[in-house]
């Protein structure tokens, strides 16, 4: 496998809706450890309004299609999880607009510009522990599967992987961005739960478009 098609596309939406809303309380037990506790409620929220409206959305293309996805999720989703996820959904389907199948060499820089949308949206920078640096970790697998020329299965495998390692990487870093931020010092030894949360995403869309 070397691209992924349209369909594949809407089972990763499909997989990422599936895992927020059966992790909802445990993304939000994390988000109350430093938190206000309610991350978990908001990423169910959004996805919960994405699945309600399925069958009308936009297919013609998978930038059409991540575009809409992007418009219900910031009209649906509370607290920062609306700007933060809808910019990556948003600069993604700006960046395959006309596209029905993309390849690695498409993915990469799409999601490098999403986590710079997102960072100009949060004020974020790598290192600040908070979801960008497990999206870090995913492209950096990514570039080194394409540099050696790997099918996109493992590539995917790997690139989950990297996502997950970061939860116990970032661990005893200070959260300098987002509500675990006002916590200082207090926030060492704790998990970022948007970090969790890509890293559990990754793996399962791996799993699921193996399947």
């Amino acid at each position: 496998m070397k691209k992924l098609s349209q369909a594949q596309i809407e089972c990763v939406i499909q997989t990422m809706a599936k895992t927020a809303l059966e992790n909802e309380a445990y993304f939000s037990e994390l988000d109350g450890v430093m938190g206000d506790g309610d991350f978990g409620a908001s990423l169910a929220g959004g996805y919960h309004a994405i699945l309600n409206r399925w069958d009308e959305l936009n297919r013609n293309d998978i930038g059409a299609f991540l575009l809409n996805v992007a418009s219900i999720w910031t009209g649906s989703a509370g607290g920062c999880s609306g700007p933060v996820w809808g910019t990556l959904f948003m600069r993604c389907g700006i960046a395959f607009r006309g596209k029905t199948e993309l390849g690695i060499e498409e993915i990469i820089p799409a999601l490098k510009n999403a986590m710079q949308g997102i960072m100009q949206r949060g004020g974020a920078s790598l290192g600040d522990k908070t979801m960008l640096d497990a999206l870090d970790a995913i492209v950096k697998s990514l570039e080194q599967s394409a540099a050696d020329d790997r099918d996109l299965g493992p590539t995917l495998d790997a690139a989950a992987e990297a996502a997950v390692a970061m939860k116990e990487t970032s661990k005893d870093w200070t959260a300098r961005r987002g509500r675990q931020s006002f916590t200082g010092e207090r926030s060492v030894g704790t998990y970022d739960p948007g970090i969790v949360a890509v890293g559990i995403f990754a793996r399962e869309i791996a799993k699921a478009l193996k399947e």
